[in-house]
């Protein structure tokens, strides 16, 4: 796959966050882009916006017969009629991680990885770089909240990416700097064991370039494992860590700190996000800039213009009576995280965590940590499971969770009955949290709290 030789590029489901990033490269570069999806979405709208063609139902006449190269994302069933037409007809048919993986040979690469954390400091990373005018193409996994957009091209030859452990897909980049911040257990449907999950990790700081650079978080496990030529560690305040913030002080919903390394300091960073995670996820974020030669007054500045990511410690209300935060956490230790966060921020609000469970096979194998990070909120409300890709798994329910929360009140509701819930049981502090379709109470909750 040479990407300059590639004309017309046709994508099977082009509406998910990382695929549409792609779609979005490719068109930039004046390539003929189309593509299939499910549903119509607000993402598949701005793609058509933007000129993308699109359909939503399995159509072998809506089809692009003559393109170059054919994407699909593995949430496309292996028998979805247009992928096997393309496979059977001789079409170069490859996975969105093809892609990366050759955009990572051909640019000097940024990846981004980790079971958490890796979307906000990918963002934080590509608006470092873009704000500060070195400039960067940046693939990202969530909206920024800056440009609306989890895509930006740049002349310059430097890619941005975030590094999906999903299926072991990033283990086919090969950055130039890689960021690695976190390697707790997750998709073990697919690794089976933490171990497992531990060795994806080495492997992907295995594929580091020549004379490249590693930044992973410190403490993390096998951390003498860990490759690359040059290896760097990242804390939010152990000064045991390479890089790591000092002096941090809380100020309206976000921070100040200074960020210290033994050759450099960068004082009085002003972050205006919350979550005390987001300072660790800038640390990392500046040590790349400043990797980069970027001077400190500039990276200042680009820090304080930072507005978020959608679904990302991302306030939809903040006023004296209520504040609500939205957050796609759906691991048990980003929703400890995101409440323990909210809470030091918040501390005189009643805490209200709405949470989605997301996958089967993910709630039964953390259902103790589900427990355990919840029972830090006053008052929980559980959703049904998301299932996503999975089928049911007998046995495996939100009660399964609930049993498991001690002290705070917990009630398991539908989705569409937490708005009635919340207007007779008002929230001071409430926060939505889950990676499934809970995203749709943001706009009826945020027009509740926003009443006088």
């Amino acid at each position: 796959m040479e990407l300059s030789k590639i004309h017309r590029v046709y994508f099977v489901g082009i509406g998910g966050i990382g695929m549409s990033a792609i779609a979005r490269f490719f068109h930039e570069k004046g390539v003929a882009v189309s593509g299939y999806d499910k549903t119509s979405t607000q993402l598949t709208q701005q793609l058509e916006a933007e000129g993308i063609r699109i359909h939503y139902t399995e159509d072998l006449d809506q089809i692009d017969r003559s393109a170059d190269l054919v994407v699909y994302t593995p949430a496309i069933p292996a028998a979805h009629t247009e992928l096997v037409y393309y496979r059977e007809n001789g079409y170069e048919v490859v996975k969105r991680s093809d892609v990366l993986q050759e955009i990572t040979r051909e640019l000097f690469a940024i990846t981004v990885a980790g079971t958490h954390g890796k979307t906000t400091v990918s963002t934080m990373i590509a608006h470092l770089l873009r704000h500060t005018g070195y400039g960067c193409n940046a693939f990202l996994g969530g909206i920024s909240s800056n440009y609306g957009k989890n895509f930006w091209s740049s002349d310059k030859q430097v890619a941005v990416i975030e590094a999906d452990e999903y299926d072991r897909s990033f283990l086919k980049l090969s950055p130039d700097i890689a960021i690695l911040t976190a390697m707790d257990p997750d998709h073990l449907d697919i690794y089976g064991t933490e171990a497992e999950v531990e060795t994806a990790f080495i492997q992907y700081t295995q594929n580091i370039k020549p004379n490249g650079t590693l930044l992973a978080k410190h403490g993390l496990p096998r951390g003498p494992e860990l490759k690359g030529d040059n290896k760097l560690t990242y804390s939010l305040q152990n000064n045991a860590a390479d890089i790591y913030a000092a002096n941090i002080r809380m100020e309206d919903g976000g921070y100040e700190f200074d960020v210290v390394q033994q050759d450099w300091m960068i004082d009085k960073v002003k972050l205006r996000i919350g979550g005390m995670h987001n300072v660790e996820n800038a640390v990392s974020a500046i040590g790349v800039a400043h990797l980069l030669g970027i001077g400190s007054d500039k990276i200042r500045a680009a820090v304080a213009d930072f507005k978020g990511i959608r679904r990302r410690f991302e306030y939809l209300v903040k006023k004296e009576n209520a504040v609500y935060i939205d957050d796609y956490a759906h691991h048990p230790e980003e929703l400890r995280a995101l409440i323990t966060s909210a809470k030091t921020l918040f501390r005189e609000k009643k805490c209200t965590v709405v949470f989605q469970p997301h996958l089967f096979t993910r709630t039964r194998d953390f259902a103790e940590g589900f427990g355990e990070a919840l029972s830090l909120a006053d008052e929980v409300i559980l959703l049904p499971i998301y299932p996503a890709r999975e089928q049911p798994i007998a046995g495996v329910t939100s009660e399964m969770i609930a049993a498991r929360i001690e002290g705070p009140v917990v009630k398991i509701i539908a989705r569409d009955e937490v708005p009635a819930y919340l207007r007779e049981h008002p929230a001071e502090l409430l926060i939505t949290a889950g990676a499934g379709d809970i995203d749709l109470l943001r706009e009826p909750l945020q027009t509740l709290l926003n009443k006088p």
